[in-house]
């Protein structure tokens, strides 16, 4: 038995029926494990116990895990072949403003800010994937839903002031099929995304030609909102990341 547990060519066998099955056919590793779920806690702590050696019980073992972890995040979102809005937000200047404002100040604005942007998201179907200081990462199943929360989590926080500091955030959205592991979203869209939102400036929110083609043609319009075509400034650095044709648009108010 012991024998057939160690034969690669069982474990070779094994690994490629893995790739038949729903979910990712490398769940069992590192960036596959990161993150909440019962799966994934599973996971971790089937690893401890059995080691990174190639081994078909560890196949088969990771296997049922695999199938339980797609099962949890509806089968085959994890293959990136769903579509979704991803939205990065940012503090314009933040740093700068925190290195005098002091700990105290600091934090009790980032509360501010994360309830006056996180309702919105939430109550539009929308995930905080991560939170990454003064920024976040979310997803949306639908874009329109995105552009939704978008705007009114500017709205909210218009009316956020600490010590008299009003703080001003960008925003971008880009649609694309990136994948879902371990509890993070990665890829190519995911990294167009963020730079979408780079190109925000001094506060602006920026949609990818990707993300307004997929809006409801009525969405705009109900919003009171329309789009312009971002031009980069003379002596502004290229955008790096992105495809060369890649077109993006400032979204405000008519």
């Amino acid at each position: 038995m012991n024998a057939a547990n160690q034969r690669p060519d069982f474990i070779g066998a094994l690994r490629k029926a893995r790739e038949q099955l729903p979910g990712d056919p490398a769940f069992g590793d590192p960036l596959s494990v990161t993150g909440p779920g019962g799966a994934r806690a599973v996971a971790r702590a089937a690893d401890k116990l059995v080691g990174d050696s190639p081994s078909a019980a560890r196949e088969i073992g990771f296997g049922a895990l695999q199938v339980w972890q797609a099962m949890l995040e509806r089968v085959g979102r994890g293959k990136g072949t769903e579509e979704v809005t991803v939205m990065f937000t940012d503090l314009v200047a933040f740093s700068r403003w925190s290195l005098t404002a002091g700990d105290e100040a600091t934090l009790e604005l980032l509360r501010h800010v994360a309830k006056a942007i996180e309702p919105p998201i939430a109550e539009r179907g929308g995930q905080v994937v991560k939170r990454m200081g003064d920024g976040l990462m979310a997803v949306f199943g639908s874009p329109d839903r995105a552009v939704h929360a978008a705007i009114a989590a500017k709205r909210n926080l218009d009316e956020v002031r600490v010590d008299g500091y009003r703080p001003q955030m960008r925003m971008g959205l880009h649609t694309g099929t990136p994948r879902e592991i371990g509890g993070d979203w990665l890829g190519v869209d995911v990294t167009i995304a963020a730079r979408v939102m780079e190109a925000g400036g001094n506060g602006n929110t920026m949609l990818s030609q990707a993300t307004l083609a997929a809006l409801d043609e009525q969405t705009l319009r109900e919003l009171g909102h329309q789009v312009k075509p971002y031009r980069r400034g003379f002596f502004a650095a290229p955008l790096s990341g992105v495809p060369e044709d890649l077109r993006i648009f400032r979204l405000s108010p008519r």
